[in-house]
């Protein structure tokens, strides 16, 4: 049993590192093609600046997401081998095509950061949309597996062989297109706030006349209006998937909002936490009837109630706290979106209050956050299952021994990476400031 929670703790671990930079991988570019585009409407340098500059950035962070996950691909072979030959035999497609993916995106963002100034706008452009084409296909197809562990299709199990596998049925699993399309685009939010974070931080070390403070401006309304954008398309997407939970995960539904006894008109419980003893949600808000419109549209939905499984097979029940902490997050950054929307645009006013400025501040950390409730919320709220009613993960975990050492050790490796890419990033860009590149005349390292 130790070995056990060893291991899920270790690979959690990973995963959990590993998201933060490849949630990035993903975003970042987008923010870039908008930058690219707004350049080539605008002709407002600045605009190709920032292109150029986040192009380095990312740089670094892909530098990092590429051999971490490739430890998690590794470390799923070995610790998780009764998983892994379920996978082989059934799900192996998406972890194939992935490979073009990377490819794509490998090659375009390498002509784009080598070739850039030396082809023409139109196919600096292509090269971009390439990479964010490529980011977001490799984050859906390694989605992909996620969402077949908790709608598993496309094979059977019979007298522990498996039998009758269909590859394209288990990769158009009924939850694919679902969670890829949650997946990508808050991963789209999560790019724009973290420019967001930057930029507002920058401004606030800068007088609000400098040409500076007026560059990272543009920077950060760019990325309050992407990020405010998809932070909607995400609540949307969100519903979508909270649905999908109620058709096919209901005791993950169930324990996400805390409601023990099935029932209509069954509320939707804001805060606090679940009691296993009382069954009950202690300290929340509850809003009348909102979980069975949450999860039907109706509020003469019926929902299941924990009861309605024994307790071994309940999700832990403190993915309440994890789904409440996603949702909120998403909520209050579409808040701050607005916000800046609305003080910039509408009241024309040209400088943010100190207070609005430290919340888009948080808002990059937040997002990150928000990212990472959402991830732990969907892998432990599958449990006890590592494949939905077919293999409990305590089925599918390792015989091997002394993973307390490789969990020490990897550990201190991701430790390791995180100052190193704060002390880069810190470091080139200490050397390479933006009132450099915003000096007239200096075309030096910039897509003109």
């Amino acid at each position: 049993m130790q070995d056990y929670v060893i291991a899920r703790s270790l690979f959690g671990t990973t995963m959990g590192f590993h998201i933060i930079f490849a949630t990035m991988g993903v975003g970042i570019p987008l923010m870039i093609l908008v930058a690219e585009l707004m350049y080539q409407k605008t002709k407002d340098r600045d605009y190709a600046i920032m292109a150029n500059r986040w192009t380095k950035g990312l740089a670094v962070i892909l530098g990092v997401s590429i051999p971490t996950g490739t430890i998690a691909g590794v470390q799923l072979s070995l610790l998780w081998p009764g998983f892994m030959e379920v996978v082989g035999k059934v799900i192996a497609l998406p972890f194939q095509i992935e490979i073009y993916a990377f490819f794509v995106e490998a090659l375009f963002m390498s002509i784009y950061v080598y070739a850039a100034d030396r082809i023409k706008p139109w196919m600096r452009i292509v090269s971009i949309i390439s990479v964010v084409i490529g980011a977001m296909a490799s984050a859906v197809l390694i989605t992909n597996v996620h969402s077949f562990e908790g709608t598993p299709r496309g094979f059977q199990m019979k007298n522990g062989e498996i039998v009758n596998v269909h590859p394209w049925k288990a990769f158009f699993n009924p939850g694919f297109g679902i969670t890829a399309t949650h997946v990508a685009i808050s991963a789209f939010m999560t790019g724009a706030f973290i420019i967001a974070t930057i930029a507002a931080y920058k401004m606030l070390k800068e007088k609000s006349q400098s040409q500076v403070y007026q560059f990272h401006k543009k920077a950060l309304m760019l990325g309050l209006a992407i990020g405010g954008i998809f932070s909607l398309v995400t609540a949307l997407s969100g519903h979508e998937a909270a649905q999908m939970l109620y058709k096919y995960q209901p005791e993950k539904l169930a324990a996400a909002e805390g409601l023990f006894e099935t029932q209509s008109h069954a509320p939707l419980a804001v805060g606090g936490y679940t009691d296993a003893k009382t069954q009950e949600v202690k300290w929340a808000i509850e809003i009348p009837w909102g979980l069975s419109f949450l999860a039907g549209n109706s509020f003469n939905t019926v929902v299941k109630g924990l009861n309605e499984w024994p307790k071994d097979l309940w999700p832990p029940l403190f993915i309440h706290t994890l789904f409440n902490g996603m949702v909120g997050v998403g909520m209050l950054t579409i808040l701050l979106a607005i916000l800046g929307f609305f003080w910039n645009k509408v009241l024309k006013k040209q400088v943010f209050p100190k207070v609005l400025m430290w919340l888009f501040v948080l808002s990059g950390p937040l997002s990150i956050m928000g990212t990472e409730f959402g991830w732990i919320f969907a892998c432990t709220g599958r449990q006890p299952w590592v494949i939905y009613h077919v293999m409990k993960t305590k089925d599918a975990v390792t015989g091997s021994q002394q993973l307390g050492i490789l969990f020490i050790l990897f550990s201190l490796i991701y430790c390791i990476l995180a100052i190193s890419v704060v002390l880069v990033l810190r470091y080139y860009f200490k050397r390479h400031p933006v009132k450099d590149d915003l000096l007239p005349g200096n075309k030096q390292d910039v897509n003109v």
